[in-house]
């Protein structure tokens, strides 16, 4: 989440007596502040999953329900999906239209707006990609094999990741954590556009052609300064439609459509400043002695002029994008999860999980990743392209490379891509991913707790607003 939190800013409510539904949602709003927390909801969606699947007397109500077919008619088309398609499909493309948000925040005013900031996570991902293919069709080669797997370990779950490297506190520099991020950001670029070109069926060009339409339309808001989200919204669903029957997969819509998010504000720091605070001051003068904001025409026009002019002030992408996260991180990926990791672990499991599909898999997330990230940096620094960032050593490298095998949420999506055609296959690679995962987990964990000394001091970066991200 890009919108920054400050410890020092008061809000209106800070010393009045608490109601009962601000007490009721306290300890929901600490643990959602918590860095680790969306991690923490999707580890407990997993476990849920698999407990559910495999439980004899639940695991045929599981599959039953998310193999539920439900209708949705739109205007002359009919949609009849699976409930898992439909979470697929269309539920994750709104968490797709989120990292697009991200990406391009990244890219235009972000970690990665300089070529000097982004060379090594950039380099790092690249090779956290790279090798992992490589790992994975060497294990797959042959007889046997499932090569089109290549594009499962080449993704990072940026949730796990994240939430893993807030566990250990200040042992790790807040340098490392925003390296991971925009590691985990050119990651997921990377694997879209993996989904994109390498699994996608045959493109229906007309279809294809009507989202191109939308999408210049979309652009042409933008150019004009149209900067209300439901300008982009309602045409973000149309676009999501003709990208549906084109056949390229539908949850690219939503990286299309964050494409188009205006980045720019519409007003100046100065120009709020001053607005803002003649609003305030028509506020103060209108308020007699005990008058009520409900009975003061000036004091409430003051108040829509505030909040008029931090609209203004805040671009449309970051205002999305602090609205998207809670939903994403707390519902739609547990969601995903749910529905998605329900492996079956029956008396074939060992075989499976001892097959060339997951023994890919689980080759190039657990390997693959930390030597891809670890070697491609150590080569970027040597050569003199990147340097490591403040505070950062070879071994909270070698750490991030490991967190960045978590491939979950990601990784599974693109098996689903991968495997449609075969149940067992796909129930293969999601017990290597599951298993890779935590693998990784445990191996990061380990060595940037036992190899990287705790830092008595907070580095100054840290002592400044704190910023939460995705």
């Amino acid at each position: 989440m890009s919108v920054a939190t400050h410890a020092h800013i008061p809000i209106a409510t800070e010393t009045l007596e608490p109601e009962t539904s601000e007490r009721l949602a306290r300890p929901f709003q600490r643990f959602a502040g918590l860095s680790m927390s969306g991690g923490i909801v999707l580890l407990a969606c997993t476990i849920l999953a698999l407990a559910w699947a495999n439980i004899p007397a639940l695991g045929d109500s599981y599959h039953d329900l998310f193999h539920t077919y439900l209708k949705l008619t739109f205007g002359e088309q009919i949609f009849k999906l699976s409930l898992v398609h439909w979470i697929n499909d269309a539920l994750m493309a709104v968490f797709f239209l989120l990292v697009g948000l991200e990406i391009k925040r990244e890219l235009l005013v972000g970690e990665l707006s300089s070529v000097r900031r982004a060379a090594l996570p950039a380099i790092a991902a690249v090779g956290g990609m790279i090798v992992p293919a490589g790992f994975y069709a060497v294990v797959n080669l042959g007889e046997g094999g499932a090569p089109s797997g290549w594009g499962v370990p080449m993704a990072t779950d940026i949730a796990f990741a994240l939430g893993i490297l807030a566990l250990l506190g200040n042992r790790v520099p807040n340098s490392l954590r925003i390296f991971l991020t925009s590691l985990a950001i050119v990651d997921d670029l990377g694997a879209l556009l993996v989904i994109a070109i390498f699994y996608t069926d045959q493109i229906v060009w007309s279809q294809l052609g009507m989202a191109g339409a939308v999408l210049a339309l979309l652009i042409f808001f933008n150019v004009i300064g149209i900067r209300r989200a439901i300008w982009y919204v309602v045409p973000g669903v149309f676009l999501w439609v003709f990208m549906f029957n084109s056949n390229v997969h539908a949850t690219i819509a939503g990286v299309l459509l964050a494409a188009t998010i205006p980045v720019h504000n519409r007003v100046n720091a100065d120009r709020y400043l001053k607005s803002s605070r003649a609003a305030l001051d028509v506020f103060e003068r209108s308020g007699a002695q005990g008058s009520s904001i409900q009975t003061n025409s000036a004091q409430r026009a003051a108040i829509y002029a505030v909040n008029k002019n931090g609209r203004l002030a805040l671009p449309l992408l970051h205002r999305m994008e602090d609205y998207l996260h809670s939903w994403t991180a707390f519902l739609i990926i547990p969601i995903f999860a749910l529905a998605n990791a329900g492996v079956h672990i029956g008396h074939g499991a060992a075989e499976a999980l001892g097959g060339q599909l997951s023994l890919g898999i689980m080759a190039g997330l657990v390997l693959g990743k930390p030597v891809g990230v670890f070697l491609s940096c150590f080569i970027a620094c040597k050569l003199g392209l990147a340097q490591l960032p403040k505070g950062v050593t070879w071994a909270h490298l070698a750490g991030v490379g490991c967190l960045a095998g978590i491939g979950f949420t990601m990784a599974l999506f693109i098996a689903n891509l991968a495997f449609k055609e075969s149940v067992e296959q796909l129930e293969a690679a999601k017990m290597g991913i599951l298993a890779a995962s935590t693998v990784s987990a445990v191996a990061g964990l380990g060595i940037l707790f036992f190899l990287c000394p705790k830092r008595p001091e907070p580095e100054p970066e840290e002592l400044g607003p704190k910023v939460s991200s995705h």
